[in-house]
């Protein structure tokens, strides 16, 4: 391998940490040379990422011989692939599509997203089988990213790496790109690219509202207005009034009372008579006089109640016991009279 065509270190700490490396128990045939060596303790089939690196080489250099970008269709059924797709449409000039496929989209000429592309890139052949199954039906190449037990019927280019991770199916979105531009002479292969892989990392529209949402202010304390208040003199009570000045200066000319000092004993008034006595004894009955009760007129023309007289509550009867029917008179032969 070329000098150009190593693999950076960075690039593999990347991989690494994104978890490209890790794929899942199942393994197909056809991706077994992809695979490393599989775990002991739990199965998982770990990707040789070295093939990665290749794979990803050959298919940057199949995008950058097509002349016309938008010949180029990139597709991704994976919600975190949606972003890493459009950016990478963005970068290279070609067209995405994100989410669901529209059937006949490649094949069938009446409809309204009907194109007739030179490449087809797709997320995973696992999800992404109705654009490949299409693709093939016309003749029409396909790259591919794919895990261990991912299918590759119909796929021209296999790229392996996790497709199902978060930071793994951008990061490989983000390497190609890169390559892309390398090759199409946009970017100097020395140079680092300024554009960071945070951009493909799908965003979860919830966590950015969250973000977004603008943080309650503290209410601020206003500090009290402080006045000095050594200047000022309060006016006279009753300045310029002849009359509330006499008041005022008679005040203390009053009787003694008025004039008697604070320290002065406060007369007590002198106990009721009786007030003594002990108040839970009994009272001695009134009986007001005839005289004193109200007579009240009684109208002649009010109904009386008097004439009706309370009835005692009857006992219940006893239920009689049901009567036998009489029995029919036999008048069998009497209306028969011989001939």
């Amino acid at each position: 391998m070329t000098a150009i065509l190593q693999t950076k270190n960075e690039d593999i700490e990347k991989m690494l940490i994104a978890s490209t490396h890790n794929g899942t128990k199942n393994c197909e045939v056809l991706v077994e040379p992809y695979v490393w060596r599989t775990r002991t303790d739990d199965g998982t089939n770990i990707i040789n990422l070295e093939k990665t690196w290749e794979k990803l080489q050959l298919a940057a250099r199949i995008i950058a011989a097509i002349e016309n970008p938008q010949d180029i269709v990139a597709f991704s059924k994976r919600e975190y692939g949606h972003r890493a797709v459009l950016k990478f449409a963005e970068y290279t000039g070609a067209r995405c599509e994100a989410g669901r496929w529209t059937p006949g989209q490649l094949t069938n000429q009446i409809c309204q997203k009907y194109s007739e592309p030179r490449l087809l890139i797709v997320n995973d052949p696992l999800v992404d089988c109705n654009p490949i199954r299409e693709a093939s039906y016309v003749g029409i190449p396909v790259i591919a990213f794919v895990d261990t037990d991912s299918p590759l019927q119909y796929v021209d280019v296999a790229i392996p790496g996790n497709t199902r991770t978060q930071y793994s199916i951008p990061l490989l979105w983000y390497l190609l790109t890169r390559e892309v531009k390398y090759l199409r002479g946009e970017i100097p292969r020395g140079r680092p690219w300024e554009v960071m892989v945070d951009l493909f990392f799908y965003r979860n529209p919830k966590e950015l509202d969250k973000q977004e949402a603008p943080v309650a202010a503290a209410p601020q304390v206003v500090p009290a207005e402080t006045y000095d208040a050594s200047g000022f003199e309060a006016p006279a009570y009753g300045v310029g009034d002849p009359q509330i000045q006499q008041g005022v200066a008679d005040w203390g000319t009053g009787g003694g009372e008025a004039n008697a000092g604070w320290d002065d004993p406060v007369p007590v008034a002198a106990a009721a008579p009786g007030a003594t006595e002990d108040w839970g004894a009994a009272l001695p009955e009134t009986t007001p006089a005839p005289e004193a009760q109200a007579q009240v007129p009684i109208d002649p023309m009010a109904p009386s109640w008097d004439h009706i007289q309370p009835q005692a509550p009857q006992a219940p009867q006893a239920p009689q016991a049901p009567q036998a029917p009489a029995p029919a008179a036999d008048n069998y032969g009497q209306d028969f009279v011989p001939q």
